[in-house]
């Protein structure tokens, strides 16, 4: 297959709809993936729906009166923090590989550039570094979930 087939096969795909392509031959093998416009807006309207649900939920229940005081003060608190959000779309690694401990645990000490998660990114690897110095206080995100553009990653305490 030469490069001009190669592209012409790109331009199909990205014109047809179609997510994914595989045509494997005996000399190589080559993998085409699309992402769907329509699909990320189902997912996008998908997401929004649980927190339609969700947010009735403390209104109804008569116990969630009194942990909304102590939760008034936690947020005075959180707004000391500083936040680390995510610099793109893809998923979010704690550690380098399964067997290897978290970049940045809550208490551990960072210093601006000290690498504190991976984000997977179309099979790459992109190291994320802190922006700041200070002092990890929560994670926000949970090991190997995706994780949107500016989202919040880590809090932490500069002082």
């Amino acid at each position: 297959m030469n490069l001009t087939e190669i592209q012409d096969l790109i331009k199909f795909v990205s014109k047809s709809g179609v997510s994914e392509v595989e045509i494997e031959q005996k000399d190589f093998k080559i993998v085409i993936k699309a992402e769907n416009k329509s699909k990320k807006e189902e997912h996008t309207v998908y997401v929004q729906a649980p927190q339609q649900i969700a947010a009735p939920a403390p209104v109804a229940a008569p116990t969630s009166v009194a942990p909304e005081a102590p939760k008034a003060p936690a947020a005075s608190e959180e707004s000391k923090y500083i936040t680390i959000k995510s610099p793109m779309i893809g998923t979010f690694y704690r550690a380098t590989s399964p067997d290897k401990p978290a970049l940045a645990n809550v208490g551990d000490s960072i210093e601006k550039g000290k690498v504190v998660c991976i984000i997977e990114a179309m099979k790459l690897f992109n190291d994320i570094e802190a922006e700041i110095s200070g002092k990890i206080v929560k994670v926000l995100v949970d090991d190997a979930s995706p994780v949107e553009y500016d989202q919040p990653l880590f809090l932490v305490d500069p002082a």
